[in-house]
């Protein structure tokens, strides 16, 4: 489903996935190989010309054991913001 959700967008510059299941599902919709845009948080990447920004997911676990932290999480959306205004 994610391949013609992201056609549908003809003005799309940025994906944000949260977790590296998405990440890596988000690549394979690019048309990419996963092993060619490694999944890290904070990670910016041009998979065929857009823009895959790439954070630890928001679970429960990652929040409570401190692996994404609230700042980590909303510097993510300033980082996509700082690009969009490009």
């Amino acid at each position: 489903f994610l391949v013609p959700t992201i056609a549908r967008f003809s003005n799309l510059r940025a994906v944000l996935a949260l977790g590296s299941i998405a990440h890596q599902s988000t690549v394979r919709a690019l048309g990419q190989r996963v092993a060619a845009y490694p999944f890290r948080h904070g990670g910016q990447q041009q998979p065929n010309g857009i823009t895959l920004f790439s954070s630890y997911h928001c679970s429960r676990y990652n929040t409570n054991t401190g692996v994404l932290t609230e700042a980590m999480f909303v510097n993510i959306f300033s980082q996509i913001e700082a690009f969009l205004k490009t």
